[in-house]
């Protein structure tokens, strides 16, 4: 694993700015591992925010984490950036943590606007169970779409809105040269089937744990990793909340309080803050309810961070 001053340092070059992406610099990431952050947001429709999806890409290779909406034009931002693996085209690989809407209204898009901007392979979508049956529901309400850009004017590649689906559960969901997918399992909710991933290549370890509770299996997998991308709430806003919101997001989501101390026995060289709720304390607010009881380097997550 890289030390974490290497870590440190990649994220402060990737989050030099808080108010603009001036700070976010052009690159190089056709080599190593590299974690970027399409959408950060929730269900709350917050413009600077879009919806939930994180790119690991190794090697020049992209892996999306869930599919929220705004994610194919957050993908191509990224592209701008020297992300090359994030072209429209070369969306490839999803992984989806579970199926809830602010997590998947963006699936169609990966589908069929990576196809239209000549994506010429099928889609290898990893997820719950229940994926299957999303899908093909898609393909049979864009029928027409498909029908008319295959056999109308348009030079569509007759292969590229294709979808090959993986339900999968815990364990080893992908492997490739210098890539390992691990799934594991977390509570968010009433959900029967929600998702954390690690992902581990030669260079890293990547742990992005979904919507979630705070989950033990999420301290197993990390165990010291380099990069823990991790939901949370604020807790001084929560105690502000509608009991019946309340009871919602203690069972479904993680506190700033809870994070600490799932943080302080993970120890992952940096903790990434995303999917964040407000509920109008302000992000050095945020920050500052985890740091009283974690003392590990943390930065809160922006659209197109890059580390």
């Amino acid at each position: 694993m890289r030390p974490l001053l290497g870590v440190v340092a990649l994220a402060l070059a990737g989050c030099a700015s808080s108010e603009t992406d001036a700070g976010r610099a052009t690159g190089d990431y056709s080599s190593g591992t590299h974690l970027v952050l399409l959408g950060t947001g929730t269900p709350n429709a917050d413009p600077q925010r879009s919806g939930p999806s994180v790119a690991v890409v190794v090697d020049g290779t992209s892996y999306l984490v869930d599919a929220g909406p705004g994610v194919v034009r957050r993908a191509a931002a990224a592209e701008q950036l020297g992300v090359d693996a994030l072209g429209a085209a070369n969306l490839n690989h999803l992984f989806l943590t579970h199926l809830h809407s602010d997590h998947t209204l963006g699936l169609p898009d990966v589908i069929f606007s990576s196809w239209t901007l000549e994506r010429k392979r099928p889609l290898e979508l990893f997820g719950p169970p229940g994926t299957k049956q999303m899908v093909d529901h898609l393909l049979a309400a864009y029928e027409q779409d498909i029908d008319v850009r295959i056999n109308g004017l348009e030079p569509a590649d007759t292969v590229g809105y294709r979808v090959n689906v993986h339900e999968i559960g815990p364990g080893i969901a992908y492997r490739d040269i210098g890539l390992t997918v691990t799934v594991f399992a977390v509570a968010h909710g009433a959900w029967e089937h929600s998702f954390g991933y690690r992902f581990e290549t030669a260079d890293r370890v990547i742990v992005i744990s979904g919507d979630a509770v705070p989950s033990e299996s999420v301290v197993e997998q990390c165990n010291g990793c380099d990069i823990l991308l991790h939901e949370v709430y604020s807790q001084v806003a929560f105690e502000r909340r509608e009991p019946e919101w309340q009871r919602y997001h203690s069972r479904s989501h993680t506190s700033s309080v809870e994070l600490a101390g799932l943080a302080a026995r993970a120890n992952p060289g940096l903790l990434v803050l995303y999917h964040q709720l407000f509920w109008g304390t302000t992000e050095d607010d945020l920050l500052a309810e985890v740091r009283a009881g974690y003392n590990g380097a943390i930065i809160s997550g922006k659209d197109l961070d890059i580390f």
